[in-house]
């Protein structure tokens, strides 16, 4: 029982809102009536410091490609250069690929696209050591497969392809994907 105030003997309530005693309508309850607006939590503000890392994660991984083993670029070395083993990349890039896909697919679900009484982190984190170890055995199978061309620079260059892989995919976010919740008014 809301609002208002005990009339004859406490039996009946009457409200005292302007809409209800102006006009002879039948409102619905204005709380009910109501679009529910959910505010988006403000992202915290990024510090110049770690900018300048983005940035450098960013500009390192440019380089990695661009100059790839200084005859020719990364993606023409994948393609067709015969020093890389095939089988340990193809399975290093099927795992990085994983990740991605489960990734992709948790933000998703953290955005909206589950029926809200649903907990995510429950299902997340019974998979996260599997992912965990198929990060780290990608990175293992993509130095194995790339190691005869840097030797021992493959190791930090393909850590800095993952790094900055890491940096970027937080920017990859197109458009607000939470669900709408728009309810047509009728009054």
């Amino acid at each position: 029982m809301s609002g208002g105030t005990p009339i004859g003997g406490g039996h009946m309530r009457q409200r005292h809102s302007q809409g209800y005693a102006s006009s002879g309508d039948d409102l619905e309850d204005d709380a009910c009536s109501r679009l529910h607006q959910q505010s988006m939590p403000n992202p915290r503000a990024r510090s110049w410091i770690e900018v300048i890392e983005n940035v450098l994660w960013i500009a390192s991984a440019a380089f990695i490609v661009y100059f790839g083993d200084r005859h020719c670029n990364l993606i023409y070395l994948l393609w067709y250069d015969d020093r890389i083993r095939r089988m340990p990349l193809y399975l290093g890039i099927a795992g990085a690929g994983l990740n991605v896909v489960y990734f992709l697919y948790t933000s998703m679900l953290a955005w909206g696209f589950r029926k809200p009484n649903e907990k995510w982190e429950a299902s997340g984190s019974s998979v996260l050591p599997f992912l965990t170890l198929l990060g780290l055995v990608s990175f293992c199978l993509l130095s194995f497969a790339l190691w005869p061309i840097w030797s021992f620079l493959t190791l930090p260059l393909v850590f800095t392809l993952f790094m900055a892989c890491m940096v970027v995919s937080p920017y990859l976010m197109i458009g607000n994907l939470r669900s709408q919740n728009d309810v047509l008014r009728t009054d």
